[in-house]
Order: structure tokens, then sequence, then C-alpha cells
């Protein structure tokens, strides 16, 4: 019986988003990625927390209301349609929301002010950066601190979102444990396939890749995906 009461946020501590994203693959829930431009401000910082999302029409009021609504630990989402012609996010919302204790901040878009966005150390992903804000104003859209749009995806406070150096990924929080359980294992199965390379012996080996080939040879339908689950691997999922 699971008896891990941790918020669902802190199942994901120690996993990194590849993990996850192999776990979403082996339960079969479907794998958000944002887009691979999606990078941090900050190389080498970690972010998870539940979706704060904010659809931005041109103002910052939209943060300001979605940062007073937020609670400690939660990432502001911030969807600017992905557009690349203007920053939607500076120093000072990023101030704001380090001050209200959100756990980072993710962009569909761009931000500015990268030296001052460095100095807070709050961690931030978005497309890049560029000197200017907004020139015009557009009708804020309705529902825009109910969801917003990374990429192909739509996240909404009942996802919880996981970015590091791989890029970003979002999860159902309600299968956040079951994911949590998934990628710990993938995670220790692969931490000891390295180590046993470390100690001279090779991956192939260790997943007995001359016998997939002769049975592969036998039943060429066979994939490797279904020989790793035969023999324990976690390389693909």
């Amino acid at each position: 019986m699971d008896t891990d009461h941790r918020p669902p946020v802190d199942r994901l501590t120690g996993l990194t988003t590849a993990h996850v994203a192999d776990a979403c693959l082996r339960a079969g829930v479907v794998v958000r990625c944002a887009p691979a431009a999606l990078r941090p401000v900050l190389p080498g910082r970690r972010l998870a927390g539940p979706v704060r999302p904010a659809r931005h029409a041109g103002s910052v009021d939209v943060f300001l209301e979605a940062i007073d609504l937020a609670s400690p630990g939660e990432v502001l989402v911030v969807d600017d349609g992905g557009r690349t012609d203007r920053a939607c996010v500076g120093d000072l919302v990023v101030r704001e929301a380090y001050a209200a204790g959100l756990a980072g901040l993710v962009v569909w878009g761009l931000h500015r002010d990268t030296g001052d966005l460095a100095a807070v150390g709050l961690p931030v992903f978005s497309l890049g950066a560029v000197p200017t804000g907004p020139l015009e104003l557009d009708p804020r859209p309705a529902g825009a601190l109910d969801a917003a749009r990374v990429g192909p995806w739509t996240v909404d406070p009942g996802d919880l979102v996981l970015a590091d150096d791989d890029g970003v990924l979002f999860v159902p929080a309600d299968r956040v444990d079951e994911l949590a359980d998934l990628a710990g294992s993938i995670r220790d199965t692969e931490r000891r396939q390295a180590d046993r390379i470390r100690g001279g012996e090779t991956l192939r080996t260790q997943l007995g890749f001359d016998g997939y080939l002769s049975a592969r040879a036998a039943d060429p339908t066979l994939t490797f995906r279904a020989h790793l689950r035969t023999v324990g691997g976690a390389i693909e999922e």
C-alpha cells in the first residue's frame, strides 16, 4: 500500500523531465512537452509546481491578478500566443512573483530585463528575449485566468508543470502519484545501468542485445521496446 502522503508536487522531487516523460509513456498518459524552443533563462534551474495560468493581451494587470490569486509554490504560466515580436514579462513581474512565493514562470512568449531576471534568481522559462514590450493593447480574452496555451497544449490549475534543462513538461495532477512511482523506478534502473557501464559491462550485454537480434530475426514484428520490457530495461521508457 502506498504510504507516501506528500503533496503531489513534492512527489516529483529528484525526478527529471525525461524520467517523468518516460513514465507518461509507460502509463498511457499523453506526453505534453512544450516545444523545444522554450528554454530556461538561467540554465541549471529546476522548476515544479501547480499551474497558475494567465493569458496576456498587452498589459501586466492579468499577471498581477493571477499572482494575487496564486498560492506559494505555484508556477505562473503565461500565454502570449508564442509571439516573438515583443516581450510580455520583465523584471517587475518576476520580482512580484518571487515576493509572492511562486516557484517560477513558464512564458509562451518572450521576456526582457534578462540581467535583472538573473539577479532575482527565480526560474523562468521562455522563448527568448527582446528589448521591446507590447506596442498595442488588445481586448482581454474571456477566461484569461482559467487556462493558458503553451505550444499545442492547453493547461489549467489541474495540471502540474515540471521544467529543467531538457525543457518543460505538463502532467495531470491527479495522475502524479502513479507517474512519480514509475519515474522513480525508471530513474533507479537507469542509474544501476550507468553504474554497470562504468564497471565495464556494456549496455548491450545488460539488455541482452544479441538475444534480441536473434529473436527479431525469427520474428520481425518484435520491437526493441517489447524486448526491454521482458528484461527490465528502461532506456526508452
